[in-house]
């Protein structure tokens, strides 16, 4: 199993309306490395879900239900998105403040290049975000 992160402003699409929606297509992600992080999803993955800009903390854990595919929002060049849904809501938040000191986490690529919007999470990653969010699978 892979682990991952994605994000997403909650002002444009938020956790509460990933949940409310019971799933989505991750669709819009016009950056080359993230592109190639969307193609190397596997169904089963789990995903952190970040709220960037407002809130900057982990809110929520995804699952990925569907591999790549062609973007459909895209009307120029080769963009994929995946299908998520959600799995469960961290019991707390991971604030982009405890990652940033936490010595596990405070190198992932969330913290080295914050610009990106879909990322790889190592497996001791993943298991200090449950441990930090108070959540157990």
């Amino acid at each position: 199993m892979n682990y991952w992160l994605v994000k997403s402003e909650p002002e444009a699409y938020s956790w509460a309306q990933f949940v409310k929606d019971g799933g989505t297509a991750w669709t819009g992600v016009r950056n080359f490395a993230a592109r190639l992080n969307l193609r190397a999803m596997r169904r089963g993955d789990l995903v952190c879900f970040y709220h960037s800009v407002t809130g900057k903390e982990i809110v929520g854990l995804a699952k990925v239900v569907k591999e790549a595919y062609p973007d459909p929002t895209a009307t120029e060049g080769d963009w994929s998105c995946v299908d998520l849904k959600p799995a469960k809501a961290l019991a707390r938040p991971v604030s982009l403040h405890a990652i940033k000191t936490d010595k596990v986490l405070a190198k992932i690529p969330l913290v080295r290049q914050s610009r990106l919007s879909v990322s790889a999470l190592m497996a001791e990653e993943f298991a200090r975000v449950l441990t930090l969010g108070e959540t157990k699978l």
